[in-house]
């Protein structure tokens, strides 16, 4: 009989589901430039800023000490899929741990790409300019013509610049997301183990 033992700590884990949640909720209302996408934007941005630091500080399994590896291990580690008897790692496999890092940085220029644009287009936000009166995070400005009289022509090829470079990161990291949960799948059923489950209640089977 296979024992278990904690491997995902509670932070971790309302980090995972809180990301899930924040990033969906940023990305169906991307099109509407609403409230709702900057403040799940806000979220996103908190979270993954949260989780870098958890990565130095956190638990053993938290720590990317624990899980970001050398390239030869990935490669080993991909080659031996094909087997259906790849080594079992107890925290995130030498592949899963490069797709973290991926998410991490891709969500980052996401968020930061995001935040460049509500500061050119609304003049808001914390990137907005600095000489500004006041600098407001969420602003009403949404409600009166989305706040256009911060901007100018000047202005109109940044913004162009920013948004194509946030919507690109956006849809690339949607094909993180699509490609980390076929991985979790491939993983669950290779390693006989749900994985879901696992970030639900913190626990995985022993190797």
């Amino acid at each position: 009989m296979s024992t278990e033992t904690s491997v995902w700590d509670p932070l971790v884990r309302l980090f995972h589901w809180g990301l899930v949640a924040a990033f969906s909720i940023s990305y169906i209302t991307g099109e509407e430039e609403s409230i709702v996408h900057i403040y799940a934007g806000y979220v996103v941005l908190g979270l993954i800023s949260f989780r870098v630091i958890w990565g130095f500080i956190g638990t053993r399994h938290a720590r990317f000490s624990d899980f970001v590896r050398g390239k030869q291990t990935v490669i080993e580690y991909l080659k031996s899929l094909p087997t259906r008897n790849p080594k079992h790692y107890l925290g995130h496999n030498p592949a899963g741990g490069w797709m973290v890092i991926a998410l991490i940085v891709s969500l980052f220029i996401t968020t930061i790409s995001g935040l460049q644009l509500y500061a050119l287009e609304e003049g808001l936000g914390p990137l907005a300019n600095q000489n500004l009166p006041e600098i407001q995070l969420i602003s009403s400005a949404y409600a009166d013509d989305h706040g256009r009289e911060h901007g100018d022509d000047g202005d109109e090829f940044w913004e162009d610049v920013w948004e194509e470079i946030h919507e690109v990161a956006a849809n690339f990291t949607l094909l993180l997301i699509f490609i980390h949960i076929s991985g979790v799948i491939a993983s669950s059923l290779l390693h006989k183990e749900n994985l879901v489950k696992a970030m639900i209640n913190g626990r995985k089977k022993t190797p």
